[in-house]
C-alpha cells in the first residue's frame, strides 16, 4: 500500500514523501534540507533512506533545500531535461545525480511505478506525477493553470489524489494583489482555483477516486475552510473524503489503500 506524508505545502515551500514497499521518494524540497531531514526522522528515516528526489518544477518554493539536500546525501534526483537545466544553473551538484526523465511517460523508482505527465505552468517543463505501487496508486496535481486532458486521464482511478486548491477567485479578484500578479494566477499558467480542483474532484470521484488531500492553498486568497467546503459540495453522494494538507507542519499519513482502475 501506498501513504503519503505531507511535509509542507503552499506558496512558502512544497514537499511530500511517497512511501510504498519500502521505497521512499520525496517529491519537491521546497523546504530546507534540515526540515526536510526532521520530517524524515519524526518517520524514523534520513534522507539516505531516499530512493529519489522527483522535481515537478524549478521555482524555488520546491526546490529551495535541494542544494543542501544534494550536497550532504547525494539522492538521485528525476526532473525533466527543461527542469534540470533551470536547476543545475543554480544547483550545479545537481548535475552529478540527475536522471533525466521524458516530460510524458513511465519509470520505475525503486518498487514505485511513476507515471510523469506535464502540466501548464509558468516554468521551463513542469509535471506532476501518478504513483503505482502493491495494487494502490496516488496522483499528484499542483501548480498547474489548467488540467491537461492527459493528466485527467492518467489520475482516473486513482485511490488518493494530492490536488492543488489555490484561491478562491472572487477572493483573489478583490484583493490586494496587484493587477499583473492576478492575472498570473488566474492564467493558464497560473494555478488551480477552488472551484477548478471542485470540478476535476468531481470527475475523478466519478471513477473512484476515494480520498482527495487539497494542497498548494493561498494563504491570501484562500482558507482551509473555503477550500474544503467548495470541493466537498461538489462531491455530495459521492463516496470521497476531503482534507487539507497543512502548510507547514508534517502531516499524518494518508493511505491509498484500494487499486481501483489503471491509468
Amino acid at each position: 500500500m501506498l501513504t503519503v506524508h505531507i511535509l509542507a505545502s503552499g506558496s512558502e515551500g512544497n514537499s511530500l514523501l511517497v512511501s510504498g514497499e519500502g521505497t521512499h521518494v520525496l517529491l519537491d524540497a521546497g523546504i530546507s534540507a534540515r526540515r526536510i531531514t526532521a520530517a524524515l526522522r519524526e518517520l524514523g528515516l534520513s534522507p539516505r533512506d531516499l530512493s529519489g528526489v522527483l522535481l515537478t518544477h524549478e521555482h524555488s518554493d520546491h526546490v529551495s533545500g535541494l542544494a543542501t539536500l544534494v550536497k550532504q546525501y547525494r539522492p538521485p534526483l528525476y526532473a525533466t531535461v527543461g527542469t534540470a537545466r533551470a536547476v543545475c544553473r543554480r544547483v550545479p551538484a545537481a548535475a552529478d545525480v540527475l536522471r533525466a526523465i521524458p516530460r510524458q511517460g513511465t519509470f520505475d523508482v525503486g518498487d514505485i511505478r511513476v507515471t510523469v505527465f506535464p502540466t501548464s505552468h509558468d516554468a521551463a517543463e513542469s509535471v506532476d506525477y501518478r504513483f503505482d505501487c502493491g495494487g494502490s496508486a496516488v496522483g499528484v496535481l499542483t501548480d498547474t493553470g489548467c488540467v491537461p486532458p492527459a493528466a485527467e486521464d492518467i489520475l482516473r482511478g486513482v485511490g488518493l489524489m494530492v490536488l492543488e486548491s489555490n484561491h478562491d477567485v472572487e477572493w483573489l479578484l478583490s484583493g490586494p494583489y496587484p493587477y499583473y500578479l492576478k492575472q498570473r494566477i488566474l492564467g493558464a499558467c497560473g494555478h488551480l482555483s477552488n472551484n477548478d480542483a471542485a470540478f476535476l474532484a468531481q470527475r475523478l470521484a466519478a471513477s473512484g477516486t476515494r480520498q482527495f488531500v487539497l494542497a498548494h492553498l493561498s494563504r491570501e486568497n484562500n482558507t482551509p475552510e473555503r477550500a474544503r467546503q467548495t470541493v466537498s459540495l461538489a462531491l455530495s453522494g459521492l463516496d470521497a473524503s476531503v482534507t487539507v494538507a497543512p502548510r507547514g507542519q508534517l502531516s499524518g499519513p494518508y493511505g491509498a489503500e484500494v487499486f481501483i482502475c489503471s491509468a
